[in-house]
């Protein structure tokens, strides 16, 4: 699937997947989000961002490539993810966590890291690892675990409703809804 060099809007389809408009011709990509991970054990937190942009309606792909395990499948991704139509990256990783930075070495789509929690060092060493990019190589670093990985899909979802209204109500609802379910006063739970 290769996309047009600039796609400012991934549509729906259901037959075919994702496509985008070059000219009058529809071209086949992706969804807008990768959600990517550095191993099958990162996806009990990375799931929590899929969780979000399901509840947002929002379409992802989610990968396995890790930085030291599968390097050259990360090249690959990091280098065709913007002709496959991805716009944005969620990269998940933990321990030493340079996934979020390799892939933003090799691409200028926005990327955001989400530290997993580490055993060692409960994630401490993974959002260190993220957070500390040279000038130049930026990556959005998030909480540690689930809190960063919803976060993750939020700021993603940000980043899409700045070109698509039905997308930015649906942002606005979520927060409602948030600020919703917090009550004015305590209440003993009995």
């Amino acid at each position: 699937m290769v996309a047009p060099a600039l796609c400012l809007m991934a549509f729906p389809n259901s037959a075919t997947g994702y496509f985008c408009l070059e000219g009058d011709n529809r071209v086949q990509t992706s969804p807008p989000i990768a959600i990517v991970m550095g191993s099958q054990s990162d996806w009990p937190t990375m799931r929590f961002a899929a969780e979000t942009l399901d509840a947002l309606k929002i379409d992802y792909e989610a990968r396995i490539v890790s930085a030291h395990r599968t390097p050259h499948r990360m090249v690959s991704f990091a280098t065709n993810a913007r002709e496959e139509g991805f716009q944005v990256i969620i990269a998940g990783a933990g321990g030493a966590a340079h996934l979020p930075g390799m892939i933003a070495s090799m691409t200028t789509l926005p990327v955001f890291g989400v530290p997993v929690e580490s055993k060692a060092l409960r994630g401490e060493d993974s959002l260190l690892s993220i957070v500390q990019m040279p000038g130049g190589v930026p990556v959005g670093t998030l909480a540690i675990g689930k809190p960063g990985a919803i976060n993750a899909a939020l700021l993603a979802a940000s980043v899409l409703s700045l070109m698509d209204e039905d997308l930015a109500e649906r942002l606005a609802d979520w927060r409602a809804r948030q600020t919703d379910s917090v009550p004015e006063f305590p209440r003993d739970n009995d």
